[in-house]
């Protein structure tokens, strides 16, 4: 076994145009300050890095992880969650996804695939300067609008959807490949990689890709009314990522998993700062450790209630008490009397 690594936190939320948010270095001292030791960077914010720079420069990317060492912050990995949904958008979805792309690809859906592969293929390059060995996204959707069967889906197209999907993303792993990094798709509704079966069904797809692989967010799952700890059972070995994210399901006699078009804080379903949700930690964590992973534990903030400086605040102490130091003994070696392969006979009877 081995211990996670953290507290770590996701910028994403955070980063604003008022101080300390608007820059990397006036972010990461905050972050600093409130306990965290790393940070997981959204490659799409230019306030936060530039991404073609960074695959292109291993000087910078030393600068980079330079700065922040100095206050004794690590880059956990980075993200690319916008420009990988983007990697596959159906037709319903243009406008609405239109607003994650550059102006110059804004209404030219085969200009905007090519523009978001092309940053794919530039974080593998940037995560491999930087000497990280994950990166997070999403997978995009062409089927998510056909998530529930009514209309009926027509014979064969789910087949072709996945294979329309992994044809996508092949070329892209294998760069991850290339440089050496995990590509860690956070299995999330709106994405065709939403639970334990569509990966499953992707990762067929894509031949078993070794690079195909997993951001675990427990979050997600109480949404969904999926077992979040025996899915770490099923996937530890594809799990190379961690986002603590808190949430909480109250269904009623009104309103269900799909939430009546509500807004976060109406719906039955909604995502809350850590502790204040219906994720049992406590198990989630042991189950990692348990399997090993040693990878970050990362605050994803997300909370329609709380104050995002309040849920940050809280985040670090909250993660760093349930980081599991984990065992190099076993609790009842005490009680041992070592390998003797004659006594062993006796007892067997042999």
């Amino acid at each position: 076994m081995k211990t996670i690594k953290g507290p770590a936190i996701f910028l994403a939320q955070f980063l604003d145009n008022a101080e300390p948010f608007n820059s990397l270095d006036s972010i990461t001292s905050w972050v600093a300050d409130l306990g965290y030791k790393g940070v997981q960077i959204p490659t799409w914010d230019a306030r936060a890095i530039d991404l073609q720079l960074a695959a292109e420069s291993k000087t910078y990317c030393d600068e980079l992880k330079g700065k922040l060492a100095d206050k004794g912050i690590q880059i956990t990995e980075l993200s690319t969650h916008l420009q990988g949904q983007l990697v596959a958008v159906n037709p319903a979805y243009d406008v609405m996804f239109d607003g994650f792309a550059p102006d110059a690809v804004k209404g030219n859906p085969k200009a905007r695939t090519e523009w978001a592969v092309q940053q794919l293929k530039w974080a593998a390059q940037a995560s491999q300067n930087l000497g990280l060995k994950a990166h997070a996204t999403f997978s995009g959707a062409l089927m998510w609008h056909t998530v529930y069967p009514w209309p009926q889906r027509p014979a064969g197209l789910v087949e072709q959807g996945f294979t329309e999907l992994a044809n996508r993303w092949l070329p892209i792993l294998n760069a991850f490949d290339e440089a050496g990094v995990d590509l860690c798709y956070e299995i999330h509704p709106g994405e065709d990689l939403h639970d334990g079966v569509t990966f499953e069904m992707f990762l067929e797809k894509v031949g078993g890709h070794k690079r195909a692989n997993l951001l675990y967010d427990p979050s997600h799952f109480v949404l969904q009314c999926l077992d979040y700890l025996q899915y770490i059972d099923f996937y530890h070995e594809r799990i190379k990522m961690f986002h603590v994210k808190d949430a909480e399901f109250n269904p009623t006699g009104k309103q269900g998993v799909y939430g009546g078009y509500q807004s976060w804080v109406n719906r039955a379903g909604r995502f809350r700062s850590l502790g204040d949700g219906q994720v049992d930690f406590g198990s989630v964590f042991s189950k990692l450790t348990q399997y090993g992973y040693d990878g970050w534990a990362v605050l994803e903030w997300e909370c329609a209630i709380k104050d995002p400086v309040q849920g940050a605040t809280e985040g670090a102490p909250f993660i760093d008490s349930h980081i599991i130091q984990a065992t190099s003994k076993v609790f009842d070696d005490f009680a041992g009397g070592g390998a003797d392969i004659e006594l062993n006979k006796k007892i067997l009877g042999i």
